[in-house]
């Protein structure tokens, strides 16, 4: 199995990938000084990082609320129900500090290359690929995943998530159905 930490040269190789967002996050901004944002800023990602990192993913990046997460293949269920509890403990630690946030999350599986990308003095891990364009151009709200990411779960974690089209994507079984 792939070792994030341990990537040298390039890598090519399937992943599980996902966007994480928050809507409206702009919004909650406006008015909130430029410490407390960040100071809440560094909360959520230490949040983000207790829930992907012990269910073997990596943070790629945060980009102000946003967040590139990857899995290795073979974690592909356990990246699918670490990402789900972004979206359901996520959207409650929002509520509690009375951010008007949701989370939105897209998720597709395939081939990626990943190394170390960067400046001559300064590299950092990164992954490309169509893969990687196919998770970020989904369309939906909420927790979205790809017809191949939800054929390449195990039985038992396909039971949590429901056909929603078109196109088709799959969702929690408790979400409502809305489209972009």
């Amino acid at each position: 199995m792939l070792d994030f930490n341990q990537v040298k040269g390039v890598v090519e190789t399937d992943l599980l990938v996902a966007f994480s967002d928050l809507t409206g996050f702009a919004k909650w901004m406006r008015g909130i000084p430029a410490r407390e944002a960040f100071e809440t800023l560094g909360l959520y990602t230490e949040f983000i990082g207790q829930v992907i990192e012990p269910a073997g993913g990596k943070v790629v990046k945060f980009i102000g609320d946003a967040s590139f997460i990857v899995f290795p293949i073979e974690k592909t269920d356990a990246g699918i129900l670490a990402l789900h509890r972004i979206k359901t403990e996520g959207d409650r630690w929002c509520q509690a500090r009375q951010m008007p946030c949701r989370h939105n999350i897209k998720i597709h599986v395939g081939p990626a290359a990943c190394g170390m990308i960067g400046t001559a003095s300064e590299k950092r891990f990164d992954v490309y690929g169509e893969t990687i364009n196919t998770a970020a151009l989904l369309k939906g709200n909420g927790l979205i995943m790809t017809a191949q990411t939800f054929r390449s779960l195990a039985a038992e974690t396909r039971k949590l998530f429901k056909k929603h089209t078109p196109p088709i994507t799959y969702i929690p079984v408790d979400a409502e159905h809305r489209d972009a």
